[in-house]
């Protein structure tokens, strides 16, 4: 299975692909004062780190963030896309790297699922909010430790757009939305879908706030390694998303791009080798870590 948005891995669970093919399911909308919008940054941050979307994936990010803690290098901003925006929400709120490591290892992806009568399975994008609000309870930007920046696209635009304040939970759902698997969110009049879609790696975003150095956590795959067999079919679409990442990669300072396979999947095991080759490549890494961002 390869997949590149946070919940497609679903697809390879049994049973799942037939009965999620063609759902249609809810279109969440947010209004009022505390709908997710922007603010300019009274001040601009000094290290800003960028975690990438990229579906089961972004489970990498998970070592990353442990290699970071045991150098001390914390960022003053987390600009998060997707999968990146759902790890980034955990440490923006102060959760120690152990308790990420629970959350992203031992999750049951089938809480994001509900079943209708009528309709069979379903992905149910609201359950993203839920999960945002409940496991780190905030329920705002402004509660987090550190300052968050999370990214979706604007579906009519096709552009990215960033959401720093207000309800927390729909601006990552939104940045999670991935088109024919959650419906779109509707904030403050406008759709939103998934940020992997305008801007996998958000070094735009990041410098657009005044990040004066930028760490990106690149998780896509690695164009330049051999093919497994079957991965043929992907080449022209890898090849896409390679040059998408790479016009905003070249703006960052530093970009990590852990290598851990081709193949993805939702098992345990998975997410736990992803992460486990992300902290040990990190950490080959050190020095130079240290002489930017340290």
């Amino acid at each position: 299975m390869h997949r590149r948005s946070v919940l497609a891995g679903l697809v390879a669970w049994p049973g799942l692909s037939l009965q999620l093919i063609g759902c249609s399911p809810q279109t969440t909308v947010v209004d009022g004062p505390d709908a997710p919008g922007f603010a300019t940054p009274l001040t601009a941050p000094h290290l800003a780190l960028v975690l990438a979307a990229g579906g089961p994936r972004g489970f990498a990010h998970v070592g990353v963030l442990r290699a970071l803690d045991e150098l001390a290098i914390r960022p003053d901003l987390i600009v998060g896309a997707s999968i990146g925006a759902l790890v980034g929400s955990a440490l923006a709120a102060g959760l120690a790297i152990p308790q990420i490591e629970a959350l992203a290892f031992d999750f049951d992806f089938y809480r994001l699922a509900r079943w209708s009568p009528s309709l069979g399975l379903q992905l149910e994008g609201a359950g993203i909010a839920d999960l945002v609000h409940r496991t780190l309870g905030v329920h705002r930007f402004e509660q987090l430790r550190t300052p968050l920046a999370v990214v979706a696209t604007d579906a009519q635009s096709q552009r990215p757009a960033v959401f720093n304040q207000g309800e927390l939970g729909p601006a990552v759902q939104a940045s999670c939305s991935i088109p024919r698997w959650f419906a779109p969110v509707r904030i403050r009049g406008r759709e939103f879908i998934d940020a992997d879609v305008s801007s996998p790696l958000p070094v735009n975003a990041a410098r657009s706030l005044g990040a004066k150095l930028v760490l990106a956590v690149d998780v896509a795959v690695h164009v330049d390694k051999p093919r497994p067999s079957g991965a043929e079919r992907y080449v022209e679409g890898d090849r896409a998303k390679r040059a998408q990442i790479d016009a905003e990669a070249e703006l960052a300072d530093l970009v990590l791009h852990p290598y851990f396979g081709y193949w993805v999947s939702l098992s345990r095991e998975y997410r736990v080798t992803a992460a486990r080759a992300a902290y040990e490549q990190t950490m080959q890494q050190a020095n130079r870590l240290l002489g930017l961002f340290g």
